[in-house]
């Protein structure tokens, strides 16, 4: 590999060392996201001394082949990008690898084995640097046992992973007792599949691990526009006081995809698209759009504001489930140009399949900041284009000083602030000004913010931030257990009413969604925004 220089962005906390064991190290996530950010933190000199890696997986692999696999993600990821050779070294130095299948006692027993071996090599090599510094050779370990699970399988798996760490001696309430370290574990999502199945997995988190070693992971919360939405917010006076029922006509939360399956049929066929984005990822942005000012920036402090906030959405009964909620499914069309099958076609997906592919809900809030303003949240799969953006509409001005006969006030533009999660991440304010001339003519402008060309930087990608947070003990960009439960039950009887509800509409690959969707909108006097 030849050399690439570091960047000089880099964690500002002082990590303790530990060692992350990855379940699944074989899959899609690790070689997609996992290693490539291990990579990239080891360039930016973000990672502890000494930090180790250990992979579990079922293939018969040495630790040579896990070094190679993580080696090809790394190469995979940068493609033709030279790679800096150092940092890549660092990161795969004596990886560790244990096989076996994930509900075989014996390879747990082979996992605590290695973890342990780790401790004794990591403390030798302490000591001997303390000798040479000293002259003297301590009396105890200097290294602390720190551990982080990371769950980068299947959510079927989750539940039998975390019973065997807590036979093994692993868990956060049986492990480690005397060894002064700590352990960790980060689960991905989906986190349950229903509101029954999401507590269901919580009981057996509990049982092994006390709450506060439970990470939940939503990537969406560690991209830089959604947490510099929390400092908008709340470091700016002359945001938070129109932040209200009164200023705010409503919201608009999008996530668009242009893409179809990508050979994700078999999850998708079990999903849908209220479940894989709604249920997590969007109403995580609606929370911090919605929540109510944190006493701190912490773990506790936010989430605690989230949960506020998902109490206080009106719950949607089964009659009102029509009107805030609408759904479809993508047929063929053209995308950039190019056909593209109907969802129906797509590679090990059921023929007669009624999955959704776009869902967009309306959500209200009943408390004093947002009585009467509707959020309004839409993700689809094969739309016109991908973008992931938050819309906040304020409402008209009193326009009565600038009517004229030829001029409707309904063609003037309210305010708007958009938050552009990807692509292109940065923030835009549109307001009226007016037009070069000697006529009085009010014509929108855009007040752009970019994070490419105001920072000079690009951030830490999502999986780096969320490694490094989870190295710290930083919860904040975390779900808790009862954010998760909270947003199952909102979502649930709209889950319910679709599933009881026999046919589906479709929409043209390459538009903006389905009739329903637009229907959605225009029933409140509103449309969607399009980007």
């Amino acid at each position: 590999m030849a050399a690439k220089p570091a960047s000089s962005l880099r964690s500002a906390r002082q990590l303790e060392p530990c060692t992350l064991v990855i379940f699944g190290i074989t899959g899609d996530l690790a070689h997609r996201k996992l290693v490539p950010a291990l990579y990239d933190l080891s360039c930016h000199n973000a990672l502890p001394v000494p930090f180790s890696v250990i992979g579990f997986g079922r293939k018969p692999l040495t630790d040579a082949d896990m070094s190679a696999l993580m080696n090809q993600a790394v190469d995979d990821h940068y493609g033709s990008e030279v790679i800096d050779s150092a940092a890549c070294g660092r990161v795969l130095e004596s990886p560790h690898y244990v096989q076996g299948e994930f509900n075989d006692a014996q390879a747990y027993q082979r996992l605590k084995e290695t973890l342990d071996e780790i401790d004794r090599q990591n403390n030798e090599a302490a000591a001997a640097r303390n000798t040479d510094d000293t002259c003297e050779k301590p009396d105890e370990a200097a290294v602390p046992s720190n551990r982080i699970f990371y769950l980068a399988t299947p959510p079927s798996l989750f539940p039998m992973i975390i019973r065997r760490l807590g036979k093994a001696g692993l868990g956060g309430r049986t492990g480690l007792q005397g060894k002064g370290g700590w352990t960790r574990i980060v689960i991905e999502k989906p986190f349950g599949s229903d509101l029954e199945s999401a507590r269901e997995l919580n009981t057996v988190v509990q049982s092994v691990f006390d709450e506060s070693q439970v990470y939940r992971i939503d990537h969406y919360l560690a991209k830089e526009t959604v947490q510099n939405l929390l400092a908008f917010r709340f470091a700016n006076g002359i945001f938070e006081p129109v932040w209200n029922r009164r200023y705010i006509d409503h919201v608009q939360i999008t996530a668009a995809e242009s893409i179809g399956m990508e050979h994700r049929g078999i999850y998708y066929e079990e999903s849908g698209a209220l479940r894989d984005m709604i249920q997590n990822h969007l109403t995580q942005l609606f929370t911090l759009c919605a929540m109510e000012p944190p006493t701190a920036f912490d773990g506790e402090a936010v989430r605690g504001e989230k949960v506020k906030v998902l109490r206080a959405v009106h719950p949607i009964t089964a009659a009102e489930v029509p009107r805030f909620s609408a759904r479809g499914q993508y047929g063929s069309g053209l995308v950039d140009g190019q056909p593209v099958p109907a969802y129906r076609e797509e590679e090990k997906v059921s023929p007669t399949s009624e999955t959704e592919t776009y869902a967009a809900v309306k959500l209200l809030v009943d408390n004093w900041r947002w009585q009467g303003v509707p959020f309004y949240l839409r993700t689809g799969k094969r739309l016109h284009r991908q973008v992931t953006e938050i819309a906040i509409q304020f409402k008209r001005p009193p326009f009565l000083m600038f009517r004229r006969a030829d001029l409707k006030l309904e063609d003037i533009l309210p305010n708007l602030l958009v938050v552009r999660i990807q692509p292109d991440e940065g923030i835009s304010l549109r307001i009226q000004s007016k037009a070069p001339g000697e006529e009085m003519e009010l014509r929108p402008v855009e007040m752009e913010f970019s994070y490419g060309s105001a920072l000079k930087e690009l951030p830490f990608s999502a999986y780096e931030t969320l490694l490094v947070d989870c190295m710290a003990g930083d919860a904040t960009l975390f779900n808790r257990n009862d954010q998760v439960e909270e947003s199952w039950r909102i979502l649930m009887p709209v889950l319910e009413a679709w599933e009881a509800d026999i046919g589906i509409d479709t929409y043209v690959a390459g538009t903006w969604g389905p009739d329903a969707g637009f229907e959605l909108m225009a029933a409140d006097g509103r449309n969607w925004r399009r980007p």
